[in-house]
This record gives C-alpha cells, structure tokens and sequence, in this order.
C-alpha cells in the first residue's frame, strides 16, 4: 500500500471535509476528520498535512494539486485571511454567534443555532463551563444547556430533520448549501428578536469560504447581514459561538434520544462501523426506506449497511 503526504492550507481542509461528507469514517486521534473512498484513504491533520493511503493514493492527491501550499506558504494564508475575518477585538463585544451539529453524523438531523451574548454576560458564561461543545460530554452539553436557557439568553435554533434533509439533497443540494440555509434563517430570526436592538457583529464558525456561502446566499435571492464575519474553529475564540455551539448539540443529542425511543435502538453518533451494524438492523427490521425517516441517506453508511445483508 501507497502514501502521499500533501500540505494543504486551512480552506482547502474546510473545502476537502466538504467533499467527502458521504463518506467520512471514524476519526483517528489527533486527526481533523478521516474518509474513505473505494480504492484510497484520506485523513487530515489540524497542521493542514493529510495523508492519502491506497493502492493508488496519487490519483486522489493530484485532485488537491491546485490547493496544495507548503508550511511557509499555509502559515502566510493563515495570517492573512479573508475580507471576513474578525479582528480579535471582537470577541470581547455584543455578538452573534451560530454554530452547527449533527453534519457528520448518519442518524439523526442538522441543528444550527444562532445565539445572541452580550460583553457583560461573557464572564458569567465562562462560569457556567461555557466551552467549545466538542470537548463537553452529552450529559455536560445538557447541564450547561440548561444553564443557558435560565440566563434568558435570546437565541434561534433551527432543525432540518431527516426526510427534508434527503428532499434536499435529492434536490441537489449539498449540505454546505443547506448549512448555509439554516445559517442565514437562524441568524435572521434573532435578528429580529432581537431588535432593535443591534449585535456589534455576527460570527460563524466557518465551515467554507465566505465566497461559496455568500453565492448560496444569492442563489435564493438572499444576502449577508451587515457585520458578518467568518472564522474557523469559532467556538474557541468567541463565547457566543460557543454558547450557540451548546445549544445546538443539545438539541440534536435531544433528538437522537427521541429518534432512538421511536426506533427502539440507541441509535450510534458518528459514521463509524457501529453505525453501518445499526442501519443494516433497522433495513432487516423495516427496510431500507424506513433509512429516510432517520438518517442521511447519500453517506457511505447506507451502502456499508446494504453489505451486512448479503
């Protein structure tokens, strides 16, 4: 078997995870994320290296050749960023944060939040354990949830469940499109809440370019709030998207909780090998149809699970 190792610059990683959404597998420790295709296997690193291993693993490296920088050139990327990247002084101030859930996993829907925090209510926050969601257990995400809501702290979620998810995507769209749907709705609903009262900005932890966003945007005659601005990895640099970011994992563990009663399996997160055991259960059990009602059906889990069936 093959490698290649390529060093790529932070967008590209963002583009790259997009890409292979369907068939993201269990991520190894210290990894970004991992994926799968037939013949090679891709796993990215937060140093902006990734690893392409196969038979062939040259073929699907060359795809990213065009991307492709080295560390010089990928910190220089990094530090000059894009027209949308927040000065760190903003962190500190009355903003909006939104934040996502749910993306990577097979079971279960997107859940995006958009919530508002004040300068003052940062350092409470920070008290209540307020944190990147990622490092917070489900039970602690729940606690802190709750905490949360006792605050009054006005925010928007949003829910795409799973057969208007697989509507969609059947559609053509892909879930960077309908991510930045449920942005821009959560986003303008607090907006409006909220008003008129006005935010000193509105932060997204990114999840592409701000170009590709902004055309999703236009493509459904919609555009960007004023003070919009973008950054990766958000949760850690800005308590309001932090704050966002439990709200919504909240709410998706919520919903994986209800979806398991209903289907009466604890139904796995992620799109690991647990997760192809549990669909190919339920297609015996119903059939694969049924996959519709709970999962997202384009990922490489659904063809995974087909194979336990043979």
């Amino acid at each position: 078997m093959g490698q290649i190792v390529r060093q790529v610059s932070d967008q590209t990683l963002l583009k790259m995870k997009e890409t292979y959404q369907p068939i993201l597998r269990a991520t190894p420790p210290g990894a970004l994320f991992s994926a799968k295709t037939n013949d090679t296997t891709i796993t990215a690193y937060k140093s902006g290296k990734v690893l392409f291993q196969g038979k062939t693993p040259e073929i699907e490296a060359d795809k990213w050749d065009g991307a492709t920088v080295n560390k010089k050139q990928a910190q220089t990327t990094a530090k000059s960023e894009h027209k949308y990247h927040p000065e760190s002084s903003l962190f500190t101030r009355s903003l909006i944060g939104s934040d996502e859930a749910g993306t990577g996993d097979y079971f279960g829907p997107i859940t995006v939040t958009a919530a508002y925090v004040k300068s003052d209510q940062i350092a409470l926050l920070k008290e209540l354990g307020v944190r990147d969601s990622k490092n917070l257990s489900d039970q602690s995400i729940q606690n802190i949830a709750q905490q949360i809501l006792l605050l009054d702290i006005p925010y928007s979620l949003m829910i795409l469940h799973n057969p208007k998810y697989n509507q969609l995507q059947k559609k053509g769209w892909t879930q960077g499109k309908m991510k930045t749907m449920l942005h821009d709705a959560a986003i303008n609903n607090l907006l409006d809440k909220i008003s008129p009262e006005k935010p000193d900005g509105i932060l997204i932890d990114q999840f592409s370019e701000p170009h590709v966003y902004i055309n999703h945007l236009k493509k459904e005659k919609k555009q960007l709030p004023e003070s919009t601005y973008f950054i990766t990895k958000a949760e850690s640099h800005s308590i309001a998207v932090a704050t966002a970011s439990i709200i919504a994992r909240a709410s998706f563990v919520k919903e994986m909780k209800r979806l398991s009663k209903q289907v009466g399996l604890t139904l796995p997160k992620g799109a690991s090998a647990k997760v192809d055991q549990a669909a190919s259960y339920l297609i015996r059990k119903n059939s694969e149809a049924f996959l519709h009602n709970i999962a997202k059906v384009h990922f490489a889990n659904t063809k995974k699970a087909a194979a336990y069936l043979i």
